[in-house]
């Protein structure tokens, strides 16, 4: 068949099946079911578990985002940790602290407190490395730059560069490069079936592993709305403090999510020249955070995708 790498192949459907790359494995997300198959010591392995349905004000345009964005987050680490226990690393004696909290928690309590605290612990990390060190950084510029919107332009500048050395970095660590091929067929995987053609690995290798609707370019569209609702902010309200800049960049955050999440969720949907447009720096971006599978794990990927079909054909159009 004609290669895909650099096209859509004639995608005729739009799915809102996303997933996520594990160690070894791979997450899968649809409208009923949530995988995980991960390529272990023994074999292929799978977990399948209902995915509830948000109702209510939770499923209101805006406030989704942000509690989709908290509840990919803790999604996520539970199935990195699932992936995790298939290849324990050698470890000596475990801590007192380690010893006291399965004593006080119980092991599954102490399992839950873990992933919240991994999940709040990846949350500062993000929020501080990406949001509030360039405003600390651009800070040191304010003797030479007096315009409020010209420093938030500034800081936008520090924040993509920390974004692209960030992703650069590791994407350059060797313990990654696994993880990012099984990205790489995650996408394959999702383009091979909105394409409509079957689900095998001789299909899904054509495809390119670049897809628009990627946390790659969810994280790049966070970071450019960012820096323009930061500049229409500081134009309204001018501030000189820095660190009164890095309170109100942490209170406007849940605004940048919540747009970012509706702007995805409007490009994710058509397919023009100006989405296009909007799309190509994210896509761009991915050729750090994605690489080619091998057939092994398409087959993993096929298999998570597989799983988390609906029932009902088309009940997960994006």
């Amino acid at each position: 068949m004609a290669n895909c790498k650099e096209s859509s192949c004639q995608e005729t459907f739009k799915t809102m099946i996303g997933g996520q790359a594990l160690i070894e494995g791979i997450m899968m997300q649809g409208p009923e079911k949530r995988a995980i198959v991960v390529r272990g010591p023994e074999g292929i392995v799978d977990k399948v578990e209902p995915v509830k349905k948000r109702t209510g004000w939770l499923a209101w345009p805006f406030i989704r985002g942000v509690v989709n964005f908290g509840s990919a987050m803790v999604c996520g680490v539970k199935a990195l940790m699932y992936s995790a226990d298939f290849f324990p690393e050698e470890q000596g004696e475990p801590s007192k602290l380690d010893l006291w909290l399965e004593k006080k928690l119980g092991s599954e309590k102490m399992q839950q407190a873990v992933i919240y605290i991994a999940v709040v612990l990846g949350i500062a990390l993000s929020v501080g490395l990406f949001f509030l060190l360039p405003t600390l950084i651009s800070g040191l510029f304010d003797s030479l730059v007096h315009n409020a919107v010209l420093r938030s332009v500034v800081e936008g500048i520090i924040r993509i560069a920390i974004f692209l050395g960030y992703m650069i970095l590791v994407s350059r660590m060797k313990d990654m490069r696994r993880v990012f091929s099984y990205h790489g067929a995650e996408h394959k995987t999702i383009r091979c079936y909105e394409a409509r053609l079957p689900l095998n690995v001789e299909n899904a290798r054509q495809m390119t592993r670049l897809h628009p609707r990627c946390g790659t370019s969810f994280l790049f569209v966070l970071i450019v709305l960012s820096i323009l609702i930061t500049a229409i902010f500081s134009a309204l309200v001018p501030i000189s403090n820095v660190l009164l800049r890095m309170l109100t960049r942490l209170a406007l955050l849940p605004v940048i999510v919540a747009i970012a999440y509706e702007f995805n969720r409007f490009v994710g949907r058509h397919d023009n020249w100006l989405t296009r447009i909007l799309t190509a720096p994210g896509m761009w971006f991915q050729n750090f955070t994605t690489n080619e599978p091998d057939d092994s794990m398409l087959e993993v990927a096929i298999e998570a995708l597989t799983l988390v079909l609906p029932e009902q054909e088309g009940a997960d159009k994006w």
